[in-house]
């Protein structure tokens, strides 16, 4: 029997390679003859850059940048054997770089971003894969087009500040620093979401608050950003603020969209298509898939649906395995996951069930009995 292998990572307790390592031994320990294959697997957020880099045989690289707050962060970045670079944003300007005392989105900047990217450039990529997830940030990308040469200058001709609070004093956009490799490079960005750059439902009002702003705060920064918007198509025409997944990550997708011409595209199809998954699954038996938490948020285009959808195309199998099942959770039975199995053995506490050697055993042992099950059926 082949078997794949290709499941996110349980966050806090496994990472992708861990947890499939772990579902190998136990389909091991049922049915030595078995053929596993393990493919680690993100969904454009935390685990992007192992994810893809494992499966190409790419290299990391270290590079010492500027944190949200301004202050020196080695952040690791992909290069893979094509010469493409895999970037997760939240290596530079994430959440987890910063206490929760620390969050100000008025103050963060995406400036270590444009760094990574510069460095990349030097190193000869010109095609760039980029995770958005987890971002500390909501100036609109503009620190990071900072790092690359833009220049973004209040009415006396000065350099902004970093950060969202900068923006209002920005009366115009010029390009004569802007690094000339750009324009031989491509961004294909992994963002799930679709929200706008401004209004309602755009990323101050609704990202604004987790990372640290203040109701006053979120009606400041929406007001900035329209500011920048309106600013950004006198030089960019074409700038749409209101297009779907521009206020990703507190901005970022406006500026990819609007400066560097990149795409957006949901990052299980990014990692997916830059992994290779679909040459494996054609061949395989048996697919296994899952994530920490399966819910009704899965089914909406999470890792696990993500490869289902991709086996069905091939009529195969498909089990998920979970560390819990929430609310919900029965609409990715709809998705192309065939049955769904949470892997707790015995009562016990989250910290408990999050520990590492429990994990490993608690998913050796769920993929054990499920690939019995499987084989007492196809007898």
């Amino acid at each position: 029997m082949k078997v794949i292998v290709a499941i996110d990572s349980f966050k806090g307790s496994l990472s992708s390679r861990e947890a499939g390592e772990a579902i190998k031994a136990g389909i091991l320990a049922a049915d030595a003859s078995a053929a596993v294959t393990v493919l680690p697997l993100a969904d454009g957020g935390e685990g992007t850059v192992d994810a893809i880099v494992s499966a190409t045989g790419g290299r990391m690289r270290t590079v010492t940048v500027c944190d949200p707050l301004g202050r020196p962060v080695d952040a690791v970045y992909g290069i893979l054997p094509s010469g493409a670079a895999v970037i997760e944003m939240a290596a530079a300007s994430g959440m987890t770089l910063l206490s929760s005392e620390e969050r100000d989105p008025l103050s963060a900047t995406t400036y270590g971003v444009g760094e990574l990217i510069a460095d990349a450039i030097s190193q000869g990529c010109r095609r760039f894969l980029l995770g958005i997830g987890g971002s500390a940030t909501n100036d609109g990308g503009v620190g990071m087009l900072q790092a690359l040469g833009f220049s973004f200058v209040d009415q006396n001709g000065c350099e902004i500040p970093r950060g969202a609070r900068g923006l209002a004093s920005l009366a115009a956009i010029r390009m004569a620093g802007v690094m000339p490799q750009l324009g031989e490079c491509s961004f294909t960005v992994a963002c799930d979401v679709k929200n706008p750059l401004c209004g309602a439902q755009g990323c101050s009002a609704i990202y604004g608050p987790q990372k640290g702003a203040t109701p006053e705060t979120v009606t400041e920064m929406d007001a900035y950003l329209c500011h920048y918007a309106a600013v950004t198509r006198t030089v960019m025409p074409q700038a749409d603020p209101d297009f779907p997944g521009a206020g990703a990550a507190g901005g970022m997708g406006f500026a990819m969209l609007s400066y560097l011409g990149g795409r957006l595209v949901p990052g299980i199809e990014l990692v997916m298509a830059e992994t290779g998954l679909e040459t494996l699954v054609r061949e395989a038996d048996l697919v296994i898939t899952g994530e920490g938490r399966l819910d009704a948020q899965s089914a909406m285009g999470k890792t696990p649906v993500g490869v289902a959808r991709l086996a069905k195309t091939y009529n195969k199998p498909v089990v998920a395995l979970c560390g819990c099942v929430g609310d919900g959770a029965e609409a990715c039975l709809a998705q192309g996951i065939d049955a769904f199995f949470p892997i707790l053995q015995t009562p016990c506490t989250l910290f408990e069930a999050m520990e590492r050697e429990a994990a490993k055993q608690n998913l050796s042992r769920t993929a054990a009995q499920v690939l019995r099950l499987l084989q007492m059926n196809c007898t």
